[in-house]
């Protein structure tokens, strides 16, 4: 099983993590635009808010993904982590977890990948997931029904996502497959028992 290489990815992705003992990593393929491999998606004050890592791309020049390197023309890392506190400082573990994930916004990284591994580590330790994971060495062609393509933010999810409490809901209802940041905060340990419990579509 290959998985698309995210920036704190959805729910959808990380139920397969939870669900499996090992997991391959895409990173040879070429960069795809508008997928969560450089956005997440998060639940704020007014609803659904997308975050986005700015990239240095040449046009339409094809990148791999190992090779993608962030761009830091603005302060994107202090918009983001600004943005997830002031979404989450309401929720019941927002401060539980948050001297974990505050470091990796004072980083700089020059490639995506690295970024990206460094915050999958991050939500593996605080999710308690024993999943082991690598990155795959060459690119292997796309299949029919490839999780590569399929977990993407204009795809149908894969996973049919039981409601959890969030913190906007009576504004707003129930936000399914969001940054698997949303998950964390609202349901802390029990994440990964939630993620377990989940069914996947078509399995």
């Amino acid at each position: 099983m290959i998985l698309p290489l995210s920036y704190f990815g959805p729910v959808g992705e990380y139920t397969f993590l939870a669900q499996n003992e090992t997991i391959k990593y895409e990173a040879k393929e070429h960069f795809v635009k508008q997928s969560y491999r450089n956005r997440c998606e998060i639940y704020g004050a007014n609803g659904t808010l997308r975050l986005t890592v700015p990239l240095v791309l040449k046009g339409r020049e094809k990148t791999g993904m190992d090779k993608i390197k962030i761009a830091y023309h603005d302060n994107w890392q202090n918009h983001h982590w600004r943005s997830i506190t002031s979404a989450y400082k309401n929720s019941p573990f927002f401060y539980y977890y948050e001297d974990l994930l505050a470091p990796l916004f004072l980083e700089e990284f020059k490639y995506l990948k690295d970024l990206n591994l460094k915050a999958l580590g991050i939500i593996k330790h605080c999710l308690q997931l024993d999943c082991k994971h690598s990155l795959t060495e060459e690119f292997l062609p796309y299949q029919e029904k490839d999780l590569r393509l399929i977990l993407h933010p204009k795809k149908e999810c894969l996973v049919d996502c039981t409601r959890y409490i969030q913190v906007f809901e009576e504004k707003h209802g129930f936000q399914e497959n969001l940054s698997i940041l949303d998950l964390l905060f609202n349901e802390g340990p029990s994440a990964i028992i939630y993620l377990k419990n989940l069914s996947i579509k078509n399995s």
